[in-house]
């Protein structure tokens, strides 16, 4: 089967969340909102846990969370960079004998084992796959000035989740490629284009959940919490 690690970026300011705290050490259900994703890992068929966080926080993160919850999966907590991509380098550097590997939001405290399972065996029978579902919404591509432009087909389009599971040197290698040169790095938004724009491989799209959300705005801590109680059970 091969060993397996995730990565786990914690590094993010969150400010569209209106809060002095970075959103991911913001409290849902008594406890911090990153506390949630490591869980889920810590009690997966994951083997090691990479933790990045931001600078100035590896302290905090390895008392306050690894230290003070047990998590005895998590290897190390290593310090992020300027941008996302800089961040899941730097966690990318920090694994050691692993085949797969997970990058995965903490700020998406919901995800549950399952979909971390399916990712798993997504990597290793497609090299490379992400998390999502297909959109319920109809979406519009505006022009310059907000007006309605084009209609894409909906049946094609996926909202994109994480985690999302690669070969290890598959996704270092391009993670290394894009790193070499600025020109690589304007628009990239996700692992996923990451490997496909420096290394060409196919990127497989597998169902995750709809309430595998990403936790950004105040409004949906309200809803993380519903949903938390939902998986873990009212305590």
């Amino acid at each position: 089967m091969g060993r397996s690690a995730a990565v786990i970026l914690a590094a993010g300011k969150g400010t569209r969340m209106g809060s002095q705290v970075h959103k991911q050490y913001l409290e849902l259900l008594g406890k911090p909102m990153l506390y949630y994703a490591i869980k889920a890992f810590e009690t997966s068929t994951i083997d090691d846990i990479i933790l990045v966080t931001g600078p100035g926080e590896t302290d905090y993160c390895q008392k306050e969370i690894v230290e003070r919850f047990g998590f005895s999966k998590v290897k190390a907590v290593t310090k992020g960079g300027k941008e996302r991509y800089h961040s899941v380098y730097e966690g990318l550097k920090a694994v050691s004998d692993c085949d797969y590997v997970l990058i995965h939001d903490g700020a998406r405290p919901c995800i549950t084992g399952e979909i971390i399972e399916d990712a798993i065996k997504g990597a290793m029978k497609h090299k490379a796959c992400v998390v999502g579902m297909p959109v319920k919404d109809t979406i519009k591509i505006s022009d310059e000035n907000e007006y309605a432009h084009i209609t894409p087909d909906r049946t094609r389009l996926w909202q994109i989740q994480t985690p999302q599971a690669f070969e290890y040197e598959l996704v270092f290698n391009a993670y290394k490629k894009l790193l070499s040169s600025e020109s690589f790095q304007e628009g990239i938004t996700d692992d996923a284009m990451v490997v496909e724009t420096m290394t060409r491989e196919k990127v497989k799209l597998i169902r995750g959940d709809y309430t595998n959300i990403k936790v950004t705005t105040p409004e949906d801590m309200e809803i993380a919490e519903v949903l938390l109680n939902r998986i873990y059970g009212k305590k």
